[in-house]
């Protein structure tokens, strides 16, 4: 798939003999100086203006406040209960729970850590694609800011969704519902009493989901063609992590969220090796890329989805109707919201796979495996093509 239509970057040609120099002597040039980032004001300010939602220094100071405060808490009132944990740490452990076994119930402290870790993913995505990412892609020869963005905004998706999908798949393993048994979703209904890594691991996927969700709104990465479809999922996953969270409804969730987080994973890392111009290794991360999708988003989902709407009747009678104070609220109308919400996200996933399929098959005629939601996916950088020629002499 040799790359065709290239642009010289500003710089390049006769007049940028000091640059070339740089470039041959192995000077990395910090992509920053092209793209400042935005200076902060105040603390207040910041929190107002939404610049921790961009800026990392921004975020942790927000992030530091509560720890510190934690800390002289703990160090001066030990023997009273510190209100700042429920910002750090999971809450409501149930008193009847042993110390060996530990079980955990939803409750309004949920509230303040997924407000707290909404500003934790921040800064993290933030650091890590501006100080880590982009450096990096630049020292591989990408030069142009679309691309120094595409690939940073891939390469966090590759850490995220990749220690997301382990973690899904720990939790899993702990759970009755491991390789994906849909039995136990229905049978042990309510599932009200949450191992201590089930609930950790909920709250994070939520408080990231509602993070991703702002990025979008506030236009922090530059939107793709298919920029509706993502907001649509976005929201509607949310709509079901919420759901299912208020309704003790959380074993269905664990196993949506690993067939999403790992073929994410492997479509990013495809991503990644194509903007390094890596171009046979990007062919084949993304052959395995399609067969990890089929079988995760499609296969299963539908597996999940044909169980959700037979597998009502399974739960206990005395669940099957609305009353919060038990922790049941299966009423029969919820059979129809959590299958048409799935359902939706299905639609979506086969609008998704129909593009899939459509830069497979030009990839096998023409040999191009541009993502066609991007505007940008054609700037290939001279720099880039150069350093892999020199690798390979």
């Amino acid at each position: 798939m040799p790359p065709t239509g290239r642009k010289k970057p500003n710089g390049v040609g006769s007049g940028s003999a000091s640059k070339k120099g740089d470039d041959a002597a192995g000077i990395v040039q910090a992509p920053s100086k092209s793209k400042p980032l935005p200076v902060t004001r105040s603390f207040i300010h910041d929190i107002v203006a939404m610049e921790w939602m961009k800026v990392p220094s921004s975020s942790f100071k927000i992030l530091i406040v509560p720890i510190l405060l934690w800390g002289l808490w703990h160090l001066y009132l030990p023997d009273r209960p510190n209100p700042f944990s429920y910002l750090l740490y999971i809450s409501h452990q149930l008193p009847d729970s042993s110390g060996s076994d530990p079980r955990y119930a939803k409750g309004y402290g949920d509230l303040a850590f997924l407000a707290y870790y909404i500003v934790v993913f921040s800064f993290i995505r933030q650091f890590i694609t501006i100080h880590i990412l982009r450096p990096f892609a630049y020292s591989q020869g990408i030069r142009k800011e679309a691309k120094l963005d595409r690939f940073a905004e891939q390469g966090y998706a590759v850490i995220y969704w990749g220690f997301f999908g382990i973690t899904g798949v720990y939790v899993m393993s702990t759970l009755p519902t491991w390789w994906f048994k849909t039995d136990p979703i229905f049978l042990e209904y309510p599932q009200w009493r949450l191992q201590p890594q089930l609930k950790l691991y909920y709250l994070l996927q939520l408080s990231y989901w509602i993070q991703q969700l702002a990025v979008l709104v506030l236009r922090l990465e530059k939107p793709r063609k298919d920029f509706r479809e993502l907001v649509y999922h976005h929201l509607v996953t949310l709509w079901m992590i919420g759901w299912s969270y208020l309704m003790n409804f959380v074993y269905i969730g664990n196993l949506v969220f690993i067939t999403m987080d790992v073929s994410d994973a492997f479509f990013a890392f495809a991503k990644c090796l194509r903007y390094l111009d890596y171009h046979k290794a990007s062919a084949i991360a993304f052959a395995v890329f399609v067969c990890v999708w089929t079988y995760l988003r499609h296969w299963l989902n539908l597996v999940i989805l044909y169980d959700l709407w037979t597998g009502f009747d399974k739960m206990p009678e005395w669940s099957r109707v609305w009353n919060p104070r038990e922790g049941v609220w299966m009423i029969w109308w919820m059979k129809w919201q959590m299958t048409a919400a799935l359902g939706f996200l299905q639609g979506l996933n086969l609008f998704w796979y129909f593009l899939i399929w459509r830069v497979l098959i030009r990839a096998v005629f023409t040999s191009n495996l541009d993502d066609e939601r991007s505007d940008d996916e054609d700037e290939v950088e001279p720099e880039a093509k150069a350093k892999k020629a020199r690798r390979s002499e």
